[in-house]
C-alpha cells in the first residue's frame, strides 16, 4: 500500500512537471514574432522586412524558385544557403534599430532590407 502511493505521488509529480514544461515550451516558442521573406523569380519578398528593436525574431526564408539562393549579410552576419523549394529559419536579434541589408549571392540583383524598429 505504502509503495503504490509512493508510485502513485510520483508519477503525479512527473505528469505536473511534464504539464509546466510542455507549457513553457509553447509559450517560448509562440513568444517569437515569426516573419517570412519568399525567394521567387530571384527576388525577394517582401524587399523590406520591419521587425520589433530588442527582440528575438525568427525569420522563415521561403525559396519557391527551382534552384539554390543564398541569403546572405554583412550586417545581420549571416550565409546561409535555401535549396530551391526548401525554407530556412533564420534567427536574429536582439538587434538595435537601424537598417540591415542582404542579398542573394548567386543572383547579385536580388537585395532587401530588415528595419529594426
Amino acid at each position: 500500500m505504502l509503495i503504490r502511493l509512493i508510485c502513485c505521488s510520483v508519477a503525479g509529480i512527473y505528469l505536473s512537471l511534464s504539464a509546466v514544461c510542455f507549457a513553457q515550451t509553447q509559450s517560448a516558442g509562440s513568444a517569437l514574432p515569426a516573419n517570412i521573406i519568399v525567394i521567387k523569380n530571384h527576388e525577394f519578398n517582401p524587399p523590406s522586412l520591419i521587425i520589433p528593436a530588442h527582440q528575438k525574431v525568427q525569420i522563415t526564408v521561403d525559396n519557391q524558385d527551382p534552384s539554390a539562393e543564398e541569403f546572405e549579410s554583412f550586417d545581420l552576419d549571416r550565409e546561409q544557403v535555401v535549396e530551391g523549394h526548401q525554407k530556412i529559419i533564420v534567427y536574429l536579434g536582439p538587434l538595435a534599430p537601424g537598417t540591415y541589408g542582404y542579398w542573394a549571392d548567386y543572383h547579385k540583383d536580388a537585395k532587401g532590407t530588415i528595419v529594426v524598429q
